[in-house]
């Protein structure tokens, strides 16, 4: 089987978020089973061309209404033999960013940009005489192949090949004029559904529904959410149509890199057998924080974008977020790492300077992302959805006990704590409010302080859980498999 990963970014050469680590470690995972996997991605200019190969160059692509010309080069993934191939345009190579520069959120012409790597694809496929079995296009800078490969490029090679199109985040859908159809060479019909509705505008994401083989998303409870209109942005009645043809498939974790046994980025290694490394883990964090090295203070910490979909309204409004009671009325030291919208940074410092248990750092640093999760006691994921979501995983796999809203992949991750029994992993709350933040939180405190063998009992607990790629590569193959021996797509549309 040929498996053609098709993405606007990928580990370790470009990364905005958890889709980069999703892309490599999942065609890692499936190549090392045997299988041809190759990955194709735009060369942005943060890429640089000194390291990479040459495959093709001067290579035509149609698009508006003539031809664009491209050049491909080539690289690996690290530790594997894993190919990943750049379209080389200027449209990606010549300008700053990925999807917008000089501090915008997008492009103008993003619908052109991403319409020309997605018909590239293609061409790079035929000049290397490789031909996927299955294309697997990740969110909506991909929406575009499946519509390609239905109209156009069933009579050039690819009458074999099957689209398998994975939605990550359904908020960003890549949304356009219509009258921008006219430079990706596709119709309107293919692009649009009039089951849908009447809806006058090019959405790529819409576009990669309606003409995959196969439709996944990141976790069970995910592809259940986005069919309501709570959840659904706007596309809830197609999703609904795809009915057993809608998969969500848990994102694995990789455990050479998140693995408190093996973690270079803290002091001192802990296990379930021996956790004394993980009171070093907390000594150093509070150390990094400027806070009281206190043992007998529970330490909640954060690693997040800073957007209204981490449930940062609720934490951070001035009136009555959340973060300022917990801060004020509990007995706790607050840990946050992350970068995002400017008001919630500026709200986050405002209260750093009025909290003195409360350190904010407006950056990314890995070591430091590594050293939270060990360090904190608590690790609070207040998300208004969450997809899949890593951190939670990478908090488990640390003893330190998740506190999230009953959400997307949060639900099929974290076990809600019994306080009867002592059973669980994390503590879920159910709706998105300043009260019911500060009460979830309250609740895991005052079981730190009071029940600390339930406490315990759960670490030891939530360290034996596992979420590997193995069983999510497994899930992918099986699908794959299923989608080839179809002949009609599955209940793709009535």
């Amino acid at each position: 089987m040929k498996v053609c990963m098709i993405s606007s970014e990928t580990v370790p050469f470009a990364k905005s978020g958890g889709l980069a680590d999703v892309i490599g470690a999942l065609s890692k995972k499936i190549a090392s089973q045997g299988y041809d996997v190759r990955i194709v991605i735009p060369r942005y200019s943060s890429i640089s061309p000194e390291h990479l190969h040459l495959v093709r160059d001067k290579i035509n692509v149609p698009i508006d209404f003539g031809y664009s010309q491209i050049r491909v080069l080539q690289a690996r993934i690290p530790d594997s033999e894993v190919p990943v191939y750049f379209i080389d345009h200027p449209d990606f190579s010549a300008r700053p960013g990925f999807y917008g520069g000089h501090g915008s959120h997008t492009y103008r012409d993003n619908h052109r940009r991403f319409a020309l790597f997605n018909r590239a694809v293609f061409a790079l496929c035929r000049e290397i005489e490789w031909i996927p079995d299955i294309l697997h296009g990740h969110d909506w800078q991909t929406g575009l192949v499946g519509a390609y490969l239905r109209e156009w490029e069933q009579q050039s090679g690819f009458q074999n090949s099957k689209n398998v199109f994975s939605i990550h985040n359904i908020g960003y859908q890549g949304i356009f004029s219509k009258h921008d159809l006219h430079s990706t060479q596709l119709s309107w019909e293919t692009c649009n559904s009039d089951t849908a509705g009447y809806d006058s505008r090019l959405n790529f994401l819409k576009c990669g529904i309606l003409n995959a083989d196969a439709l996944t998303t990141v976790s069970p409870t995910y592809a259940r959410e986005i069919q309501s209109p709570e959840f659904g942005h706007g596309l809830e009645e197609i999703l609904s149509e795809r009915g057993a043809g809608l998969v969500g498939i848990l994102n694995g974790v990789d455990y050479e890199e998140w693995d408190p046994r093996i973690d270079p980025h803290i002091p001192v290694p802990f296990s379930p057998e021996d956790l004394s490394g993980k009171r070093e883990a907390k000594r150093a964090l509070q150390e990094k924080a400027g806070l009281p090295v206190r043992s007998d203070l529970p330490v909640i910490g954060m690693v997040s974008r800073l957007a209204a979909q981490k449930g940062f309204y609720e934490l951070c409004d001035p009136h009555r977020g959340a973060l300022k009671r917990i801060c004020n009325e509990m007995a706790v030291q607050v840990v946050i790492l992350g970068t995002g919208e400017k008001w919630i940074e500026e709200e986050l410092i405002r209260l750093q300077t009025h909290s003195s248990n409360l350190k904010f750092f407006s950056t990314f640093s890995n070591t430091m992302a590594h050293l939270i999760e060990a360090g904190s006691d608590l690790f609070l994921m207040p998300s208004r959805y969450e997809p899949c979501g890593l951190n939670q995983i990478y908090s488990l796999r640390y003893a330190t006990l998740p506190i999230v809203r009953r959400t997307g992949g949060l639900a099929d991750t974290v076990e809600n704590y019994d306080p009867q029994t002592g059973d669980g992993t994390g503590f879920m709350f159910d709706e998105l409010s300043p009260e019911e933040i500060f009460h979830g939180t309250e609740r895991a405190v005052s079981t730190w302080y009071e029940r600390p063998e339930h406490f315990q009992k759960m670490q030891h607990r939530a360290m034996g859980k596992h979420f590997s790629w193995d069983d999510s590569a497994r899930k992918y193959l099986e699908l794959y498999r299923m989608v080839l021996e179809q002949d009609e797509k599955l209940e793709l549309r009535s």
